[in-house]
């Protein structure tokens, strides 16, 4: 361990120590100036040049409170953290009060005070809250996380106003030093799943985390699965409502993104406007996207299976519909869909990177003219093109991305060993799949709640699943929460 330096109650050596640390550092601005009635008592001011306001009101009644002081009475308030502001830190070590500065606040010095203040400023800039891109929903807030650590937890506060709700501080980078905020329900997350993550955070040291995908990869049990073990969102409210059922939010500074954990398959196909529209039309929603998760992964094998292998059980007519398609297309079909899946995967990279509104055009009509070009020039069927577009559309259907990604892996996969084996293949892809999906947990908690383990909350969970029951008969939290604290509705006669 790197040795401290304690701050002197000599100004002098205090500055000289700050210099020595943050040299060659022309972004950090430093002042020396004079306080206290008389203006005998020296002080040095430090902080970062765009992270600080020195119109800032808290600093500037600091400075006017200091100056209408004596040097007995400043140091004082000092002694006694008597000042003007509230949020004040002190700190012991030049080490600590670098760190300080570092997140964007002002640090003070004042000779024959051997402890230096960090004084409260609105800290780095950061976007604001926005707009949530990535999840949509027909009904609910828009508000999204933003880039701040702060800001995001302040934004679950906002939905959660308990006490109960308690944030714990961590730092994770050896040189990034980015501040971690575990978000929880007290009495309803459990304490063994809080020491758990704990200990992942702290079993690994990296240079730097600057994104919560960082995070994510470092603390994931099964690194190897596609499937991802933590759930992300950008979305206030869905954080409120998954500390609401026990479980745990991981906030990353400079990432809009939290992680949820633990969780499950189920998770990843619900959305937040599934408990603000009517039961019925979430069910109907709800069973549509897990048909879309198994089609966007096994639709263009299927296709192969049955057109290779399989022909019998077409209509006689459709058999013949596909066949005249296919004349004049001198590839293989597995080199028909393969061409087209690439093409399809090119053009949602493309649009991607690509600026705004030219992204989206981009991958609309670069999908119609690159289809429409192929089977003009007897590339590939039509009916390829079908497929291909339609397995698109059911992976849009899937409301996480990152879980999408894992069928779009998949998704190869099958087309491979359907092409080799045809149906017998299908079947043995889809029973590896599953076999993968029930060793996978997250943290504890099987992959495939409530499809398997249903019990141990005696078969509560089976209302809010393939069909959601209405929110007057969804009174009881999921497995997540503490088994003694799971009732969270009661209605009142």
């Amino acid at each position: 361990m790197a040795k401290k330096t304690a701050i002197s109650k000599n100004l002098s050596e205090n500055i000289a120590h700050m210099e020595e640390l943050f040299h060659t550092c022309d972004d950090i601005k430093k002042k020396q100036m004079n306080i206290g009635k008389d203006g005998d008592v020296a002080c040095y001011l430090t902080f970062i040049e765009v992270a600080v306001d020195m119109g800032n009101s808290a600093l500037l009644e600091l400075l006017k409170y200091l100056r209408g002081l004596s040097r007995e009475e400043i140091y004082e308030a000092l002694s006694s953290n008597a000042l003007a502001i509230s949020d004040a830190t002190y700190f012991t070590t030049i080490e600590e009060a670098g760190d300080g500065l570092l997140t964007g606040e002002t640090i003070l010095f004042v000779d024959g005070f051997d402890q230096a203040v960090k004084i409260p400023d609105d800290g780095y800039p950061n976007m604001g809250v926005n707009e949530v891109d990535s999840e949509k929903v027909v009904r609910g807030s828009n508000e999204g996380f933003t880039e701040s650590v702060k800001q995001n937890a302040a934004l679950i506060r906002k939905r959660v106003r308990s006490t109960q709700v308690k944030v714990k501080q961590k730092k994770l980078g050896v040189r990034s030093k980015t501040n971690v905020y575990l978000v929880y329900m007290e009495g309803l997350a459990y304490p063994g799943l809080l020491k758990e993550i704990e200990k992942r955070l702290d079993g690994f040291e990296i240079d730097g985390v600057l994104d919560s995908g960082v995070i994510e990869q470092l603390s994931e049990e099964k690194w190897y699965s596609p499937f991802p073990q933590f759930q992300t969102t950008e979305r206030p409210d869905r954080a409120a409502m998954s500390i609401l059922e026990g479980r745990i939010i991981l906030l990353s500074d400079n990432s809009p993104v939290a992680l949820i954990l633990p969780t499950d398959y189920d998770s990843f196909i619900k959305t937040s406007d599934d408990y603000y529209n009517r039961w019925e039309i979430a069910s109907f929603e709800r069973i549509l996207r897990y048909v879309a998760s198994f089609l966007a992964m096994t639709l263009p094998g299927l296709y192969l299976a049955v057109t290779n292998f399989h022909t019998q059980i077409l209509p006689t007519t459709l058999l013949l519909s596909f066949a005249e398609a296919r004349s004049g297309v001198p590839f293989p079909a597995v080199i028909e869909v393969l061409i087209m899946e690439l093409s399809f995967e090119l053009l949602r990279e493309a649009g991607v990177r690509l600026p705004g509104t030219m992204g989206n055009t981009i991958g609309i009509v670069g999908g119609l003219i690159i289809g429409q070009a192929a089977v003009e020039a007897s590339l590939v069927s039509p009916i390829v093109v079908i497929v291909i577009s339609f397995t698109a559309l059911c992976s849009f259907a899937i409301p996480s991305e990152e879980f999408a990604t894992a069928f779009r892996l998949l998704k190869f996969f099958f087309i491979g060993i359907c092409a080799w084996l045809g149906f017998f293949g299908f079947l043995v892809g889809l029973l590896l799949v599953l076999i993968h999906l029930s060793h996978l947990k997250s943290f504890g908690v099987p992959y495939l709640m409530p499809f398997v383990a249903a019990d141990l909350n005696d078969y509560e969970d089976e209302r809010d699943f393939l069909w959601r029951q209405p929110l007057r008969m969804l009174w009881k939290r999921p497995i997540y929460a503490r088994k003694n604290n799971r009732r969270k509705l009661r209605i009142k006669r």
